[in-house]
């Protein structure tokens, strides 16, 4: 796949439509490629940190920092596979997997209760103290039947995430 969309031939539309589960029309996933050559400023075929910290909407997200660990060095197809989790058409389970990644920074498969409230940290900032966060925390683990020396799985937060009606919904301009 090459650096202008002119590159993008049908045979790698259909191969990122199938790496992405068809979670993308062809459309989508041409746009998807226009974007990702705009932020692919050197033409490298991925894009790095700093380059996904110009969308200005990625830069001011209180989790930018835990998300360019997941996003930095990606090639397009991994990309649009990124992608896919914020799409309508997405799983409840696939936006649930992108969210555990986001909690699980060591990559261990395991969630902490520290791990979470470092989260809970980055999306309060200074509006809660420490304290005050710790106490929603283990109050919200304890409604959900863990303790703060629970390590949760992705099968746990699949359970407790599972019931409830997430929006991660993204609409990706067709031009």
């Amino acid at each position: 796949m090459g650096t202008t969309s002119s590159l993008l031939t049908q045979y790698d539309i259909e191969e990122v439509q199938e790496h992405c589960n068809h979670l993308f029309s062809q459309q989508e996933i041409v746009s998807l490629y226009q974007r990702f050559c705009q932020l692919d400023r050197n033409a490298k075929g991925f894009i790095s940190a700093d380059e996904f910290l110009s969308v200005p909407e990625f830069a001011m997200n209180p989790l930018s920092q835990r998300l360019l660990k997941m996003v930095d060095g990606l090639n397009f197809k991994d990309f649009v596979a990124f992608l896919s989790a914020f799409s309508a058409k997405a799983s409840p389970q696939q936006k649930i997997e992108l969210i555990f990644k986001v909690y699980d920074t060591d990559r261990n498969g395991k969630v902490s209760f520290k791990d979470m409230l470092e989260v809970l940290k980055d999306l309060s900032g200074s509006f809660m103290s420490d304290n005050q966060r710790e106490e929603v925390l283990s109050q919200v683990l304890r409604e959900a039947g863990y303790t703060k020396d629970s390590y949760l799985t992705l099968d746990d937060f699949i359970k407790v995430l599972g019931q409830s009606d997430l929006k991660m919904d993204v609409e990706v301009p067709v031009d």
